[in-house]
Parts: structure tokens; sequence; C-alpha cells
């Protein structure tokens, strides 16, 4: 009962865009155009169509839908599937009355109940077939060998596949032989996360792995465009722009916010798919709903409790600080920030606010601080990457995704709400990446010890006794 109650809930976004338009939209005996590659896998909105769009209307190589629908009282949003009344509005759109909108994704351009949406069903655009296609020349070690394996075979046979790997493990490097798999069968290829820092960082790492394979990356303020790529890299948002697209597709990083806590990511993501495909997720702390299908076998599993170098994964210290709602700096982390700074130590501190980041940076001279609403970020995390500064200040921003070698961590105010197991564990991971540097700190500040800094440091502890074990 529990199965077909959890298999009738994953199926809901499928059943949702499925009544919009049908599961096949190319039709392959219609002859090549050469829109097939700019528009095919996209859901288009009346400024991106090409000028002759009247034409391949016509020609049924386009088919036009609303945009929102209106059942009895109650709105729909087919660019989002979003379905909540509170999130549509009126506005005087200039259609010769008052129209709604969906407020749920106007921040990717605003469609309204005038709007008009649009898919290619001509033929299907065709992707050269690449063989040899990685040219990275690594080592995986046996943990990552056995996931590499499991995800060549969830490339192999279009099925579903969780990867549940320890911060650190190499996850990308795991990727590899079914990624160049997929590439040698003329395979189109996304691999989207939550958050732009990840996708900025990924985007070398692939082009020096796979050099023959056209890779575009998108995310909030890129100025790269998509004519046609095989392979995507980009933030799980950018996924709203696509329908029946990809043959293979990746979800990293698939317990972070916003994808978890928001039904809008899940649902583009499913669109996003070709009816036959591959879907990966990739995690360090899966949610409790993943666990539990893969608990039941609804969903193949693949655990790497190892990181790539062998060594264990630092086991967070928690240090009481009770006057850090007093000082801007406590005694306690100042004391610690000297001892580092002696040994000559790069540390990156987390503070659950904005407003804290900014009031230790002006406390720490040679500080730099990096969050969600700084515009100078990406220089500022080049920066410390490159050992420029010795000291990044940050929020939760950079939990997850983001490597630097040689560094400790520690956390201000850690029992704060905003820093919940995943995302401890997941900062907890930010040290000790290096094969040269395994065993940096990662000392937990707090004022009080809550539940998810003991559950985080719990977890931490079991994977690495999984790893002592050898566990298949």
């Amino acid at each position: 009962m529990i199965k077909r109650l959890i298999n009738w809930w994953d199926g809901r976004f499928e059943r949702r865009f499925s009544a919009v338009f049908p599961p096949n939209i190319n039709n392959p005996h219609d002859e090549i155009s050469p829109y097939a590659l700019s528009l095919s896998g996209k859901l288009l909105l009346d400024h991106q169509l090409p000028d002759d769009h009247h034409t391949l209307l016509e020609n049924k190589h386009l088919i036009k839908f609303p945009a929102i629908t209106k059942k009895h009282f109650d709105y729909a949003c087919h660019r989002c599937g979003n379905r909540k009344q509170r999130f549509f509005a009126s506005w005087p759109c200039g259609c010769g009355s008052s129209c709604v909108y969906c407020r749920k994704c106007v921040q990717m351009g605003r469609v309204a109940f005038c709007s008009s949406l649009y898919i290619w069903t001509g033929p299907g655009a065709f992707f050269p077939r690449i063989s040899e296609a990685c040219a990275w020349e690594g080592e995986l070690s046996r943990y990552q060998g056995v996931a590499s394996e499991r995800i060549l075979e969830a490339v192999n046979g279009r099925s579903r596949l969780l990867v549940w790997a320890v911060c650190g493990a190499g996850k990308t490097e795991m990727l590899f032989a079914g990624l160049e798999k997929a590439f040698a069968d003329g395979k189109r290829v996304c691999l989207a996360t939550p958050r732009a820092d990840v996708v900025r960082e990924l985007k070398p790492r692939f082009e020096s792995a796979f050099p023959d394979v056209s890779i575009v990356a998108r995310y909030g303020g890129s100025e790269e465009v998509d004519e046609g790529a095989q392979f995507l890299l980009a933030t799980t948002h950018q996924l709203l722009y696509y329908a029946r697209a990809f043959d293979v597709m990746i979800i990293d990083e698939v317990d972070a916010f916003p994808y978890h806590a928001d039904p809008m990511l899940p649902y583009s993501t499913a669109r996003a798919l070709k009816p036959d495909s591959t879907l990966i997720y990739l995690t360090a702390t899966p949610r409790l709903d993943l666990k539990i299908r893969s608990h039941l076998k609804l969903l193949p599993t693949v655990f790497v409790p190892q990181r790539f170098h062998g060594h264990p994964l630092p086991v967070p210290v928690f240090r009481a600080s009770f006057d850090l709602k007093k000082r801007i700096i406590p005694k306690a982390l100042k004391a610690w920030l000297n001892e580092k700074k002696k040994a000559g130590r790069r540390v990156l501190l987390f503070a659950p606010t904005i407003e804290k980041a900014e009031k230790l940076k002006g406390e720490l001279p040679g500080s730099i601080s990096a969050h969600s609403g700084d515009p100078d970020r990406e220089e500022k995390i080049r920066r410390f990457r490159e050992e420029e500064v010795d000291l990044l200040i940050t929020t939760t921003i950079l939990e997850r995704g983001v490597t630097f070698p040689s560094i400790d961590v520690a956390v201000l105010d850690a029992s704060h709400d905003v820093f919940d197991e995943a995302a401890l564990v997941q900062i907890a991971g930010r040290a000790g990446r290096s094969p040269q540097d395994p065993d940096g700190d990662v000392v937990f500040f707090h004022d009080g010890v809550s539940d998810a800094m003991v559950n985080a440091r719990d977890s931490i502890r079991s994977m690495n006794k999984l790893a002592e074990r050898g566990v298949k």
C-alpha cells in the first residue's frame, strides 16, 4: 500500500503536464528544419519565437497552448505547475482587461492568462556521437569505481539511481564513464544543481574532461545562450525553460534549498526529461523522502561512504561560547582564529545571517565576506581559492558544492535554526578535501547544543565507520 502511494505521488508531475501535451512530441518523419537544434526541447514564449513562426505553426512544427488555464474558479500555470491560488494575481497587461499572472515563476519572465507557450514538435535535434569523449586520465577509488559502474548501468538502462556519497567522495569523477557513454550514443545531457556557484565551479572541470563536447552553463545572470548544446550545466530554475529535452538528467545536491522545498523545481525537472530517459540524483545528505524510497527499494541506490583520497571525514568539535549573543566575536572564536593565524592556516567561517557576516568582516582585519546579496561574491571566492586571502566569512550559500584546498572550518552560532543537520554535514565537508591536507579542523561554536549539531556529528561518525568496515 505504501509503495503504491509513493508511486502515485511520484507520478503526479508527469500526469499534470502530460495532460497538456503528448509524451512524444517530435515527428521524425518531417523534413529536417534549421530550427530543430535551437528550438527542440524548449518551452517557449512569444518573444522567443523566430520571425517565421507562423509558418512553423502551420506546418505543425510548433504547438501552442495557454500558459494559464482556469477551471471553475481555480487557475493553473502550465509553465511551473503552480496551482496554489495565492500565487496568482491580477495586473493591467494591456490585453483589454485585468489579466491574471503567475507570481510563482514571475522571476523567469511573466506569464499571464492571455499568454501562450510553444513547444517544438518538428523533427528532433540530432547530436553527434562522440567516441572516447572523456580526456580525464585519473584513477577512481574502489568505492568510486562501484558507483561509476552503477551510473553507467543507469545510462544504458534509462533508469533511476540515487548516488549517496559523502562530501568529498569525488562525485564529479564518478560521472565521467556514464557521460562518455551518453555522448558516444549521441544523447543530450543536463546536470542541474540548485546553486549558481556550483554551476560556475563545475563548468571548467567538465570542459577539461570533455573538450570535444559542446557545453553551456545557464544560471541567473549568465550571458551564455543555449542554441542546442549537447551538455547543459544549469541551476534547477533554468529547467523551467525546457520540455522533453534530455536523455540523461543529473540532479546534483538534490537535497539543497530550494529544490527540496519548492514543488516547481521537481515539476520542471520531470517535464525536461524525455519519456525514456535516465535520472540520477547526487547527494551526501538525502532528505527523508529519498531515504524512504531507497529503503523500500523503489529507488536503486549506490552508497559511497569514503572520500576519494581514503581519509575519514573530519568530525566536528563542539565549543561553548556563551557570550556569542553579546559580542560580535566571541572570546572562544577569537582565540581559535588567533591559533589558526599563528599556524598559517586558512579559515572558512560560516555565520548564520548576512548581517552577522558583515559585522564579523568589520571586526576581523584582512578578512572578506561573501553571501547571496553580494554582487562581488564570485570574485571573492576566486581570491580565497587562489590563496590571496586567509579568512573568508560566508553564509550557507557556500555550504556545498565548492572546494578549497587546505582550510579549517568554523560555524558561529551553530545551533541557529538556519543550520539544520544537512547544512552542518555539508559545511563540515568543506574541510580536509585535499589529499595533501586531509585532516582539516571543524569547530561548531554555540551557546547550547542543538539536535541538528548532534545528528550531524553522529551522521559523520556513522559514515566513517561504514568506510572502515568496507561496506558494499
